[in-house]
């Protein structure tokens, strides 16, 4: 993400001018972007004309307009950022108060002016704007006739391919339908990777599968390279780290992140430090449950006693509609800083991300137990 200009007043009001470079940035502007507040973007708008006659002429006109976002849309596979909203500047192809869809792209630059930046969306513009946030990690997670072609960054985890090939079993007497079916599978995995995976910024590529899939498409896939002479796969062949996972789908990828290999690979990335984190939650959740809770009414419970020692909050929760909910998660943030704790803000796009959704969206650790939060039930829209 490139940082244009960034004017931000003492109160918090303020107006930031960014252009969203590729995909993960497109998800920092998805982040950042709150309804209610105000975008200034280069648009097309269709302007009909009449004649002195009376025939009518319709025109698509370009133009920059100024809309307070009520609709926020983010197609992952297109890479565009869909904002609808009322005009609140004057123009003179757009009445003030009509509605008009803004599409935010990548490589073209947009104005945000929010009536109070938080600490979150400060962090998030730093975050995008430095370029070492990057993970530049691919994954193929596959078991046969079924593969996900994965780019996992900073932010979220892209399914960039799926092949799904029927394979013939094995006949008695006969393989060759079997080994067909199986060729024309890793072929087309193969073209997958050389299609999607950019090799000069990726660092690791990960394969994946149970059993011997893996080892056999990895050999597959080098006997190609030597047999085409492409020199793109045999130059990057020490990117490739074959790992064991139980299933060729994309929900593997959290158990492949785990493998200590991996690890020690992916140490310095966002999406690591995510995946260590849920997993510290978990191992303290099964050996002293009373130190790791979830739920906004626990959390906040054990906030007031000063108690967190990592706060996990699923980036969702601060794009809510609710101004009174966003605040309230932020200032949990704050607070649990101000405290000396660890806050992680974790990607709804990421397979750990997910999981912690699924457990409300807010989860703790804590630095000494709190039994007595045990007692306490959960709220209902919580406990469901």
């Amino acid at each position: 993400m490139k940082l244009v200009s960034r004017y931000i007043e003492r109160d918090g009001t303020g107006r930031v001018a960014l252009i969203p470079e590729n995909p993960e940035d497109m998800w920092h502007a998805y982040n950042l972007i709150s309804h209610g507040d105000t975008i200034r973007a280069s648009t097309i708008r269709k302007v009909q004309t009449e004649s002195a006659t009376g025939s009518s002429s319709s025109s698509r006109v370009r133009t920059m307009l100024t809309v307070e976002v009520e609709t926020i849309d983010f197609d992952t596979q297109a890479c565009v950022l869909r904002l609808k909203g009322r005009n609140v500047e004057e123009n003179p192809y757009v009445k003030m108060g009509a509605y008009h869809t803004v599409d935010i792209e990548p490589n073209r630059k947009f104005s945000l002016t929010k009536a109070c930046w938080d600490i979150v969306a400060l962090e998030r513009i730093d975050m995008a704007c430095d370029p070492s946030q990057n993970a530049d990690v691919a994954a193929v997670i596959m078991h046969e006739g079924l593969a996900n072609v994965c780019l996992v960054t900073g932010a979220m985890t892209l399914v960039r391919a799926k092949i799904d090939v029927t394979i013939p079993r094995k006949r008695k007497g006969s393989t060759s339908q079997h080994e067909k079916g199986l060729q024309k599978f890793y072929d087309t995995v193969l073209q997958a990777i050389l299609r999607h995976v950019n090799f000069e910024v990726t660092r690791c590529i990960l394969l994946a599968s149970p059993g011997f899939v893996k080892d056999h498409f990895f050999e597959y896939m080098m006997q190609w390279a030597s047999k085409n002479d492409n020199r793109v796969l045999i130059d990057n062949k020490s990117k490739f780290l074959l790992i064991h996972a139980s299933s060729g789908f994309k929900h593997s990828l959290k158990e492949v992140l785990a493998d200590p290999a991996v690890t020690s690979r992916m140490a310095d990335t966002k999406a690591m430090a995510e995946v260590k984190a849920l997993e510290n939650f978990y191992a303290v959740l099964q050996t002293e449950p009373s130190r790791a809770f979830y739920g906004l009414k626990h959390v906040l419970k054990a906030n007031e006693g000063q108690a967190i020692d990592t706060l996990l909050v699923s980036d969702n929760l601060f794009r809510s509609q609710s101004v009174e909910e966003r605040k309230t998660y932020v200032k949990l943030v704050e607070s649990v800083r101000d405290n000396g704790g660890t806050t992680r803000i974790f990607s709804s796009l990421h397979v750990s991300g997910e999981q912690l959704t699924q457990l409300t969206g807010v989860a703790a650790v804590l630095r000494f137990p709190m039994p007595e939060l045990e007692e306490e039930p959960l709220d209902s829209d919580e406990d469901s």
